[in-house]
Parts: C-alpha cells; sequence; structure tokens
C-alpha cells in the first residue's frame, strides 16, 4: 500500500491522502506530515493502493510518533461522534487525544514522578519548622494528606518546593517514585458495608450480564448507596480482569470519589482524568490506560474517549447532570457516547441517579434499559422536608424567619446548615433609584453582577468587568443599590444575624485557587464551619456528616422559563441538594421557600416521589411534540452584525426547501441573550419524530452549508441539544 489516508485537524470533512515512502505505518498510527507550511501531527485512517490526486502533488510521511496505533474500536467511536454530530472526523479524533501526543516533537512519555513520605518523614509535624518557614509547613501538611504528590503540585505550591523536595530525600523523610499509575498504599483495606436487599439485587442483576451489552438505569433516594453497588460491581470487574470506566460529571466530584475507593480498594490501580490535571499527568494516567495498566478510570465527560483493551464495565454516575454534554466545538454527550461504546464492546453499562433525565427514564419504562431502584437509605432516613411560603410570612433579605430559627437551633445543636442559592455574585444587578439607569454590559445583551469584596461588575457571560461606580453615570445620583441577592450578599446577611457563626460561601469565584474546595472540603469535615453558603456546586455527590439542615432560597424563578426542561431541571436540583441533609446518623431537614408551594413541583419534591412528578412531565412532553419523543438540532450563528446572523439563518432555511417532509424547520429566532462578547447570536431549530429521518437531512444539510459562503458569521449544528 503507497498511500495513507491521514486524518488531520482541520474544519474539513476529508482525509488527506500522503505516500507513505519507507514508513510502513498501520490504520490508528499517529504521523507527522507536512500540511502547508506548516507540519502536523494526524491519525492514519486507511490505506490505499493509489490516490485520485496526481502522484507530483502527493508529498511524504515524515515520520511516526512513538505510540502504539489507536485501537480500531476507539476510531470506530469517534466515527460515530463524527457522524451523529456533524463533525469534522479529524478535528473529533485529534480533540480526543492528550495535547502532548498531538505534539510534532513528541518522543514518548515522559517518566512523571510523585514524592511521598517515609516512615522517618510521617513522624514530623508542623511544628517541627519555624513559623518564619512557611513553605516547609505548608509542604509538609500536604504531603501529610495528600494521597499522590507530584511535580506539578510541587510547582504550584511554591518554587522552591521543589529544590526542598531534593533536601527531604538526601534528609531520608521523603521518597522519589515512579507515578505513571497512581496506586495508594494503605494500611487495612476500608470493609464495606452490609448491602440491604435492593443493593444486592442491584449488584447480581448487573454482574449476570458481565460480557454482554446490557443497560441498566439504577435510580435511587438521594443516599440510598448507589456509589455502593457501583464499587461492588467494579470489584467484581477487577476480579475478571476487566477495566472499568466511572463517569462523573464535574471535577469537583472526583477528589472525594477517588479518595473513597482507594481507602477501599488499596491495591486497585485507579486513574482519575480531569481537566484539572496539567498536560503531562493526564498523558501519563492517559497511556496507563491505554496500556492496561490501569484498572478502573475515574474521570469527567472526556474520558470517554480514553482506550480501554480490557473494557468490562462502564458506569456514568449523576446521568441526569448537563455537564456531560458539551457546549462549544465537538457538542457530544459523553452519557450517549457511553451507552454506544458499551453496545460497541459488549459490556454493561450502568446510569445512576437520584432524579434520571427524562429521556433514559423513557428508555427504562419502554423497555430499552433494564430499571432498578433504590428505596430507601441504608444508614439514615431521607430528609424531612417542609414548604416555607413566602408571600404571607417576613423575611429579612429574601430569609424567612422559620429557616432562621431552623438555623438557631442548628448552631446551638453544633450541627451544619447549607443555605442554596444558584447565583453567585452579591447582586445581580445595580440600580439607580433617581433615573432608572442600571449597569449594562457593553458587550453583552445582560446586566453586570456587582461583586462586593472586589468592587467590581462583572458580566457572567463574557468575562468582561469594570470598576464600581461612586454615582450614577446619567443623572449623577449618589444612591446606587443592588437589586436581587446573589451568594455573597447571603453570606453578608448570615455573618450579621449570626455574628458568633463560621459561614462559609462556595461559589466558582471563592474556589478559583487552585485546591481552594479542597481546603474548604476539608474545613466543613472537621468542623470548622457552622453555615454553608452555596450554588449548585454543592448540589450533588458530597457527604458531610454533621450537615443537618438545607434550605433552599429563591427557586421560583425556574417555574417560569422559556426552556421546555426548566421544570425538569429545578426537580433535579431541589431533590440533588435537599439530599444533601441527614447523610450519616443524625435527622435531616429541607426548608424550600417559595411562593408557589401548591405548585405540582413543589408537592412531588414533598412527596419525594420522582416517579410521578415525572410521568407528568413526559405525558406533557409527549402532548406538546417535545423530547424525548421527537429529535432535535440547533442550528447556532454568531457575527458582529445582527443582520448578518439572520440573513445567514434564512439563507439555511432557503437551502432546506426540498427537505423530507417528516422534518421541520422553524422560523429563526434571536438566542434566550441575544448579545455576547459583542456577537448577536440567533438560531434555528429543526425537528422530526424519527432520528433517522434528522440524521438523514442533516446529512445532506450540513455539507450544503459547509460550502455556502458564511463571510463573518461562525455556525455550529448542536444534535440532541440541552438549551434552546
Amino acid at each position: 500500500m503507497a498511500i495513507a489516508r491521514i486524518a488531520l485537524d482541520v474544519p474539513l470533512e476529508t482525509l488527506f491522502d500522503y505516500r507513505v515512502g519507507d514508513i510502513a505505518p498501520v490504520p490508528g498510527q499517529l504521523v507527522v506530515v507536512p500540511f502547508g507550511r506548516r507540519r502536523d501531527v494526524g491519525v492514519v485512517v486507511e490505506l490505499a493502493e493509489r490516490s485520485e490526486i496526481a502522484d507530483a502533488r502527493l508529498r511524504r510521511i515524515e515520520r511516526i510518533l512513538p505510540l502504539d496505533p489507536l485501537p480500531a474500536d476507539l476510531l470506530a467511536l469517534i466515527r460515530f461522534c463524527s457522524d451523529y454530530y456533524h463533525y469534522p472526523f479529524g478535528q473529533a479524533v485529534l480533540s480526543a487525544l492528550p495535547s502532548v501526543i498531538r505534539r510534532v516533537r513528541y518522543s514518548g512519555p515522559n517518566r512523571q514522578w510523585e514524592y511521598a513520605l517515609t516512615r522517618a518523614g510521617r513522624e514530623l509535624r508542623a511544628d517541627h519548622f519555624p513559623p518564619t518557614a512557611p513553605v516547609k509547613r505548608r509542604l509538609l501538611e500536604e504531603l501529610l494528606t495528600t494521597t499522590a504528590f507530584g511535580q506539578a503540585q510541587a510547582r504550584a505550591l511554591s518554587d522552591r518546593a521543589p529544590a526542598l523536595l531534593r533536601q527531604w530525600i538526601d534528609q531520608g523523610w521523603v521518597e522519589k517514585r515512579p507515578a505513571a499509575v497512581p496506586v495508594v498504599a494503605a494500611s487495612q483495606p476500608e470493609q464495606g458495608p452490609e448491602l440491604t436487599g435492593e443493593q444486592r439485587e442491584a449488584v447480581e442483576k448487573i454482574a449476570a450480564t458481565f460480557g454482554t451489552f446490557s443497560p441498566w438505569l439504577l435510580d435511587g433516594i438521594t443516599g440510598s448507596g448507589k456509589t455502593e453497588v457501583y464499587f461492588r460491581l467494579i470489584e467484581a470487574a477487577v476480579a475478571r480482569g476487566s477495566q472499568s470506566l466511572l463517569l462523573v460529571p464535574e471535577i469537583n466530584l472526583t477528589p472525594q470519589l477517588e479518595a473513597r475507593f482507594v481507602q477501599r480498594f488499596p491495591g486497585v490501580r485507579l486513574v482519575s482524568l480531569h481537566s484539572g490535571l496539567s498536560d503531562g499527568e493526564r498523558c501519563e494516567r492517559w497511556l496507563a490506560a491505554f496500556a492496561g495498566d490501569a484498572q478502573v478510570v475515574l474521570g469527567t465527560r472526556l474520558s470517554v474517549f480514553t482506550p480501554l483493551p480490557r473494557l468490562g464495565l462502564v458506569i456514568v454516575d449523576e446521568e441526569h447532570d448537563a455537564s456531560f454534554k458539551q457546549q462549544e466545538g465537538l457538542r457530544y454527550s459523553a452519557r450517549d457516547l457511553a451507552v454506544f461504546m458499551a453496545r460497541q464492546r459488549r459490556v454493561p453499562i450502568v446510569l445512576g441517579s437520584a432524579t434520571p433525565a427524562l429521556e433514559s427514564y423513557h428508555n427504562a419504562l419502554s423497555g430499552r434499559f433494564g430499571h432498578l431502584h433504590l428505596s430507601s437509605r441504608p444508614a439514615a432516613s431521607p430528609p424531612q422536608i417542609r414548604l416555607i411560603e413566602t408571600r404571607s410570612k417576613g423575611q429579612t433579605h429574601a430569609i424567612s424567619e422559620p429557616l432562621l430559627q431552623a438555623i438557631r437551633e442548628r448552631l446551638a445543636r453544633g450541627e451544619q446548615s447549607l443555605v442554596f442559592l444558584n447565583r453567585r455574585g452579591y447582586a445581580p444587578a445595580l440600580v439607580c433609584g433617581a433615573c432608572g439607569w442600571a449597569a449594562q454590559c457593553s458587550r453583552c445583551a445582560a446586566r453586570l453582577v456587582w461583586h462586593l469584596r472586589a468592587e467590581r461588575l462583572r458580566c457572567h457571560y463574557c468575562g468582561h468587568e469594570e470598576r464600581l461606580p461612586q454615582t450614577c453615570p446619567d443623572c449623577g445620583n449618589q444612591d446606587l443599590r443592588g437589586l436581587g441577592q446573589g451568594t455573597q450578599r447571603l453570606e453578608e446577611t448570615l455573618a450579621g444575624i449570626f455574628p458568633d457563626a463560621r459561614v462559609l460561601r462556595i461559589d466558582r469565584d471563592s474556589t478559583r485557587r487552585k485546591r481552594s474546595w479542597q481546603a474548604m472540603r476539608d474545613d466543613i469535615h472537621e468542623e470548622r464551619v457552622d453555615i454553608l453558603v452555596g450554588t449548585q456546586m454543592l448540589a450533588k455527590g458530597h457527604d458531610f456528616p454533621k450537615l443537618t439542615l438545607v434550605a433552599v432560597v429563591n427557586p421560583d424563578s425556574a417555574l417560569f422559563s422559556a426552556d421546555f426542561r426548566a421544570a425538569e431541571k429545578l426537580f433535579q436540583q431541589l431533590v440533588q441538594v435537599t439530599g444533601r441533609a441527614g447523610r450519616a446518623d443524625l435527622p435531616g431537614e429541607a426548608l424550600v421557600q417559595t411562593q408557589f408551594p401548591a405548585h405540582p413541583l413543589y408537592q412531588a419534591l414533598l412527596r419525594q416521589d420522582y416517579a410521578a412528578f415525572a410521568d407528568e412531565l413526559l405525558a406533557e412532553r409527549k402532548r406538546s411534540g417535545f423530547p424525548p419523543f421527537v429529535y432535535q438540532a440547533l442550528l447556532r450563528a454568531e457575527a458582529l452584525s445582527e443582520r448578518a446572523v439572520m440573513d445567514f439563518l434564512a439563507q439555511a432555511v432557503r437551502s432546506a426547501e426540498a427537505h423530507d417532509k417528516t422534518v421541520t424547520l422553524y422560523d429563526p429566532v434571536p438566542a434566550p441573550v441575544a448579545r455576547v462578547a459583542g456577537h448577536y447570536r440567533a438560531h434555528l431549530l429543526v425537528q422530526s419524530s424519527a432520528r433517522g429521518a434528522l440524521q438523514r437531512f442533516l446529512s445532506n444539510w450540513v455539507p450544503a452549508l459547509a460550502q455556502k459562503k458564511a463571510g463573518s458569521v461562525r455556525w455550529s449544528i448542536d444534535v440532541d441539544p440541552l438549551e434552546l
């Protein structure tokens, strides 16, 4: 075969022909090739005897990168992803790989090292070093508490930390070891709890399907022990010599789950993959999984593309979470790709959630998925949920008196409370009471959010920020005030009402610094916090034994959203966050403030009856013609000119005039936030009652759009969109 057809990271749906020369590549091989005036890394997709391109124009492959060929099953998964989401294959396959091995100068794996205290080092305490040596104290604390302390963590801690580590190695306090596959040494493995009857049934039924494609929906109330079912299944997979992939929606959930796992199974080789790793760390762990050395891969969305030669089990935790859907570039759903991969590899897949996505729930009801339910908590009772009607009750800065009284009771008993508000910042708007001026982002169709401590106004869409004005820029009035509540304002209010309480705010602003969330989590577990104020970061996956009260303020706005998924998302969020209360021996209580306590959503929440609420939503979706009873794609477009965007979308409609009549194209409309970062945004919804018909239409329409001159308009296709 004289010709290699190669996928490159370019926005074209084509392969590029190159002469093989003296090199003998095979499909899946990563190679360096000349492309225009530069050199690129590509993936050999297939070999051929001849090319349609003239021999004089063909260029040679320069070299093969020192890496085993990508497996055929991974390439097939990415090909399906490219076809289904209508994204260039070359861009899809290269974006799925670690950035280190996409470099033209890649020369093979670099050995990563980690550092651990020796027996002599573990006897040291912080007071061994004087107060004038804070770096030494912090370094020792990290080594005492961190399971795998690597070179990247050392550099992040301090520029002096690497040199200190070398000194401590010479002094016999620290040992250096290869860290390609993190293996945590624990003195004694932790014994798992006794399974309930429902847990045992779930484990037995799923384990009986090892070696076959078998999709399962595991739904259960919060705290019902879904993680324990995962652990037992992974244990069984390891015993069979298989690898397991455990997907979680957010990076914040990986450290806690990883710590629990390694404490339980200290001899099992686990790697975690997420965006918090350095390029080198991610590459080494990816290679460990590729080589079969890692028995368990715990990771976020992108981990679905990890090559696993001995895959035997796939688990998607919190499968309903929107974080599994990529929202830019290749807009794939990791959950849906995981199901395809499980079918492709003939292995069971478990989708776990207390509040499954309606699509997954519908698949279970229709028999496409097996359905297992956990109805009780093994170690505690579900929290008692109460609704507080706020139209008639007095409130202090959005906090009702019954809620304040409940917090007082927890403080008196030495227990913890969580006050949940899914809006960060101090106030969502800064306004002038004299003339009505409101602080508006100059680049977006959105208001600036007041951030108190930074004394800045920030746009949560484009990142623009500016100083807090002292006077109204329109009329000069000095009495500017913030409207609405954000987590910063709620934190300030609670600190004023409870001056002796230790109040901790947890949101994206307060956790920006590396390892800040880990430090906060330690403070909560070690009872150095009385009241937590938080956003959706705290809504799922966390177990705090002393947390007995969850209070939700201002959830009503989602009831009136134009998004047809709004009720589903709100119910999922409320179930998840109220489920943080009473996870251990202490009874839990959840208070939800609302002006509409009789609303069916809140009544279903009171009963903790997800099934009834989901059945009602499914019936409503069926009557209205919404997913999962129809299939959708969204053509998104943006440009500096509003007219350019709308003209492009109108042209897109005209180009589809001869389409299948089972496919409906709706009129182009502005996006809910019509202008972001100076670009006007609009979209066009395409819908069909048959997935196949929609895909056939897109397969003809998208290439036609790509050939049209879009000018300054940027556009993309979002198949199965979660946000309209």
